[in-house]
């Protein structure tokens, strides 16, 4: 067992860093209509509240969380993990179960990442953190070759360093930041690039069995998180590994995404409804459904009709 990083307890005096509404400037406050800020407050709060429904509907859905839960919420210092951390720490006030919350980071040693930013805010905001220290950067630029995207090598350090922490400090959950369009974007990545009808679940056993993985923001949109973001003022720290490459497969569908979203708005809500509603028998996995079988089936089924049951089906269909 390695040397656990050390442990960062909450303050007992710790205050959000972000108002329920950020606090406007005197500035702003002196030209801005009274009805002006009720109306942006009101907005926010419509939001928030959404954020709220959606996350909570997602973990009742798919039973993420149970009582006594400790719940390892991986810290990127990106817009969707700051607006998990901050959704969940407000469930958990009115939550009717009692689960445990603290926030880990991966400080994956990039060059200029700002390691105070992430401390700073999690102690200000009162929630227990570790930073965990692990040179998965020069890894990463060492196995990638030349022209290839860091991400896949990325991705895998980073879940195997998370999973095996989660299990030195007791997690029963790990909580990732994916939303909604993170998992129809790999639906149609592997769609387009792998020949695999595949996404990101909501919830996930890991191969090695020992961890549950979560997604609490998988019914919630990106535009909503992003502008949730924004009106807390969250400190974002960019990513400077995938986030520098170009003409990366997932931003080209991310961006389709967005374009879709703004020609036909009830477009990703379809797709993301037919990701809820498999039909293994309209599909040609035979994996999934017995098509070899189904003149058996046919037989199987005709053998339990009596002539009472075919006259009612010949009246139905008459």
């Amino acid at each position: 067992m390695s040397t656990l990083p050390e442990f960062q307890p909450p303050l007992d005096d710790a205050k959000p860093v972000a108002a329920w509404f950020p606090d406007m400037s005197e500035t702003d406050a002196e030209t801005a209509s009274t009805k002006e800020t009720a109306e942006r407050k009101f907005q926010f709060n419509k939001l928030q509240k959404r954020l709220r429904r959606l996350t909570g509907q997602a973990i009742k859905d798919y039973n993420m969380i149970q009582d006594g839960d400790k719940v390892m919420v991986c810290l990127s210092g990106g817009k969707d993990s700051y607006t998990m951390l901050e959704i969940l720490l407000n469930l958990q006030i009115s939550a009717p179960i009692k689960f445990e919350i603290v926030a880990v980071n991966l400080d994956q040693k990039q060059p200029d990442f700002p390691e105070e930013v992430l401390p700073a805010y999690l102690t200000q905001r009162g929630v227990p953190f570790y930073i965990l220290e692990k040179n998965t950067y020069s890894i990463v630029k060492e196995l990638t070759p030349e022209g290839q995207t860091y991400c896949a090598v990325c991705s895998r350090l980073r879940r195997g360093n998370l999973y095996a922490f989660a299990q030195e400090i007791g997690a029963t959950k790990v909580a990732l930041g994916h939303h909604r369009d993170d998992i129809m974007a790999t639906l149609l990545l592997n769609l387009f690039h792998n020949g695999r009808l595949k996404a990101m679940p909501p919830k996930l056993l890991s191969d090695d069995g020992k961890n549950i993985l979560i997604r609490p923001l998988a019914y919630c949109k990106e535009k909503d998180i992003a502008e949730y973001a924004e009106l807390k003022e969250f400190p974002i720290i960019p990513c400077n590994l995938c986030g520098s490459q170009a003409n990366l497969q997932r931003a080209h569908v991310n961006q389709m995404l967005r374009d879709w979203d703004k020609q036909f708005p009830q477009r990703l809500d379809s797709m993301f409804t037919a990701i809820q509603n498999i039909a293994p028998s309209q599909l040609a996995d035979s994996n999934l459904f017995d098509f070899v079988g189904l003149e058996a089936k046919r037989e199987s089924m005709a053998s339990t009709f009596t002539d009472e049951n075919r006259l009612k089906v010949v009246n139905i269909t008459m």
